[in-house]
């Protein structure tokens, strides 16, 4: 072996659990010349208690053994670290016995009686697959870290209804809709839902549909068979195949072709795929998050979606409302943001002042969160050293009903007695509606009336005599 090899192998630990000394340590010196750090077992009661003092990389574990045999080892191993490969050994030379241990989760087998350089190969290509185990493991955590419920922002109770409702959706299987306007976060509350529920080390696969041309969206989604149309020169999985196990996010839903649309529809009902081009269907377990910034029952007037499809997606809908409908979230958004842009660009940028988010506050938003987090991004580039200014902003800011010297607060406040002014003409003072298109419950609605001096009858249009 050389020096480079040993270091590459130098810290890496191996559990041998072995009935039989000769061959035990054997291993133990085959390995220890390459560079491991070796440890031994009698049998699989003493292997189990060395893993619960120190953790290896690798276990390598004869099936037959005294006081516990190779598949209970290989068990208990899986609930106590499951990322640690471990390679089963056999004398019996029958396949049925290494193929039941690779399907409780061994990385790999050895048949006695055995080739010193076959193992070596072995525990190289094992310690292999640790290693892609521990890093999926690691880029799952970063993702879900990234994804968790604390990343949603938002204080409005129509915001913190969608929240629970989320965090309840992470417990179950069932297919979800989200609905709402472009930038409102329908992608971070599918990740939301995915990342913290027990799929969270499966995959979870983001499908723009309104990205994929017509002619080859079945391909995209289903897979194709070599042959199956000109240019496909090898056969490929589609996105459902490459979500198994996890979740599949569709968005943009209203832009399938009705054909398409057909096609999913089977896949959801019979729970298998068929590639194009191809006669076998493949069953996949696939949890479905469609998203649509469209209204998909007016599509089913329309004759542009299919109805049966929609019921299938529909079991639970996520209503996400557009920003400029809950502008009590906007500054700890703006704020949220600010937080990730100074600290990707190393920037120092004091806060935002007063007169900068009074205009965040009144401006439309017809981006919603995407171009508020736009907004903010650009502004952190031109206020090092200070507080974001209106100057700094990419919009004229508009006049509004708060005056000058009032506070942050206060500005919130007087947005929030406009906006709710606004909804209660819109609806000629209907509050059951108004309750409803704020997302708020009718007594809260009642007491912002209250705390916002706001009248709660239709005020009186005023008259002139003859």
């Amino acid at each position: 072996m050389s020096s480079e090899e040993a270091r590459t192998h130098a810290g890496k630990s191996i559990l041998i659990a072995e009935d039989e000394a000769l061959l035990r340590e054997s291993l133990a010196e085959l390995l220890g010349a390459e560079g491991y750090r070796v440890s031994q077992a009698a049998n699989g009661r003493e292997a189990f208690g060395l893993a619960l003092e120190t953790p290896f990389d690798l276990v390598i574990t004869d099936i037959r053994m005294p006081e516990m045999d190779g598949m209970t080892l290989l068990g208990k191993l899986q609930e106590l670290a499951h990322q640690t490969p471990v390679i089963v050994i056999t004398a019996y030379g029958t396949v049925e016995s290494a193929v039941l241990a690779m399907r409780s989760g061994a990385a790999d087998y050895l048949l006695k009686p055995m080739q010193f350089d076959e193992v070596l190969m072995r525990v190289r290509r094992a310690m292999d697959f640790g290693e892609i185990r521990r890093d999926r493991r690691r880029m799952t955590e970063q993702l879900a870290a990234g994804s968790a419920f604390q990343n949603l922002i938002g204080e409005s109770p129509a915001m913190l209804r969608l929240f629970e409702l989320a965090r309840k959706l992470s417990a179950v299987r069932s297919s979800v809709l989200i609905v709402g306007e472009s930038g409102t976060g329908k992608e971070l509350f599918a990740r939301a839902i995915h990342f913290n529920g027990p799929g969270r080390d499966k995959p979870f696969v983001a499908v723009n549909c309104g990205a994929i041309p017509d002619s080859l969206i079945e391909s995209e989604l289903f897979g194709h068979k070599r042959g199956a149309f000109t240019g496909a020169v090898a056969d490929r999985i589609g996105y459902f195949e490459a979500a198994h196990g996890g979740t599949l996010f569709l968005d943009e839903m209203s832009t399938l072709p009705l054909a398409v649309q057909s096609s999913l529809l089977r896949v959801l009902e019979e729970r298998v795929v068929t590639p194009v081009g191809d006669t076998r269907a493949k069953p996949v377990d696939v949890r479905i998050v469609a998203a649509s910034n469209q209204n998909l029952a007016d599509l089913v007037g329309r004759g542009g979606f299919r109805e049966d499809l929609l019921y299938r997606l529909d079991v639970v809908r996520l209503e996400l409302p557009p920003l400029r409908e809950r502008p009590e979230d906007i500054p700890r958004l703006a704020y949220h943001f600010l937080a990730k842009y100074t600290r990707e660009m190393s920037k120092r940028v004091t806060g935002i002042s007063n007169t900068a988010m009074r205009a965040l506050l009144g401006h439309e938003w017809r981006g919603n969160v995407r171009e508020l987090e736009n907004v903010i991004e650009r502004a952190v580039i031109f206020a090092e050293g200070r507080e974001i200014e209106p100057e700094d902003l990419p919009f004229v800011p508009r006049a509004g009903p708060v005056a000058e010297g009032e506070d942050l607060k206060d500005a919130v406040r007087s947005f929030e007695r406009q906006h709710i002014l606004a909804s209660l003409k819109r609806h000629d003072w209907d509050k059951n509606e108004t309750a409803r298109q704020l997302g708020i419950g009718l007594s809260s609605l009642y007491r912002k009336l209250d705390e916002l001096k706001i009248p709660k009858e239709t005020p009186e249009p005023e008259t002139t005599g003859r």
